[in-house]
Order: C-alpha cells, then sequence, then structure tokens
C-alpha cells in the first residue's frame, strides 16, 4: 500500500499521462507547421491574374473561334521530346500566314507555360520545345494578329499527336 502512494507523489513529468495529453495538441501544432511550409513551397500562384478582365473578353474569344471555322482551318500538331511540328490547312483561296504562335499551358501550374512562335518552313510550322511534364496539357494555336484560334487538349506521354479544328478542343 505505501508503494502506491509514494508512486502519486512523484513530479508531474514523471507520469505518463500529462505527456499524452501534451503530445495531442503538439502533434497538431507540428502538422499544422508542416503543412504550412509545404503551401508556401509549392505555391505557383493564379494561372489567369485577372480573371474579371478574361471574362469580359469572351464575345472576342469566341469571334475568333468562328473566324477559323470561317476560315476552314484545321490543324495537325505533333509533339517531339524537343520539338513540336504542325501542318495547318484551310479552305483554297485562304493564305496561311507565315507564322503562328502555339500556346501550350499546363491547367493549374502557370510557371509550366510556354508561349512558341513557330515560322513556316517546308510547308510546315515547326520550333523547339522544352520538355513537357507528364499529365494534360491546354494547346492554342492562333495567329500573331489574334484574329483566329484552334483549341485542342493533350495528354502526354500517351498522346503526341493532335488534330485541331474550330469549336472542338
Amino acid at each position: 500500500m505505501q508503494a502506491q502512494s509514494s508512486k502519486n507523489l512523484d513530479p508531474w513529468y514523471r507520469q505518463g499521462w500529462p505527456w499524452f495529453l501534451i503530445a495531442i495538441p503538439a502533434t497538431a501544432v507540428v502538422a499544422g507547421a508542416v503543412t504550412l511550409w509545404l503551401a508556401v513551397q509549392s505555391w505557383d500562384g493564379l494561372v489567369v491574374d485577372d480573371y474579371y478582365q478574361q471574362g469580359k473578353t469572351i464575345q472576342t474569344t469566341i469571334a475568333r473561334t468562328e473566324r477559323a471555322n470561317e476560315m476552314g482551318l484545321a490543324a495537325d500538331l505533333t509533339i517531339r521530346a524537343e520539338e513540336v511540328r504542325l501542318q495547318l490547312a484551310a479552305k483554297p483561296g485562304t493564305t496561311l500566314p507565315p507564322t503562328v504562335v502555339l500556346t501550350i499551358a499546363h491547367p493549374t501550374r502557370s510557371g509550366h507555360d510556354q508561349v512558341l512562335l513557330l515560322k513556316l518552313d517546308d510547308g510546315a510550322f515547326a520550333g523547339p520545345l522544352e520538355p513537357l511534364a507528364v499529365g494534360r496539357w491546354l494547346i492554342q494555336l492562333e495567329d500573331e494578329s489574334r484574329t483566329w484560334r484552334l483549341n485542342g487538349t493533350v495528354y502526354l506521354p500517351t498522346e503526341t499527336r493532335l488534330r485541331m479544328l474550330p469549336g472542338i478542343s
């Protein structure tokens, strides 16, 4: 009986229960600090900074797609490790531009986006490309004056070819 009473007289820090009770909120604080650190380290910012202005321009965007449809544009895109190649076709009598702008955008990480100016060479547009990560990529093709556009989506590395038609993504 005397042994039990002396055990109860031990200081609090030698007891197991106070440490167990302290460990629960301490674990939550450590987990919160790790979560904060991960959030700060992986923040990529917004894909579009001014989404309101982007929303106001929707009519212009629709008109550009309709213009590509009127021109009968169709594009075949081939993505290789370090090069992109594009075949562009149009209705008879439509003049193709000497250069086009190809935007390759990641849906959530704007830091990985690439904007390429492709020049016509031997009947096709081609240019260098930085390696792309595995996943879904949004493709937009337009002329330099931005009067028409074609859109598409490609899933790398399984899809390396894409057919783009007006109004079809």
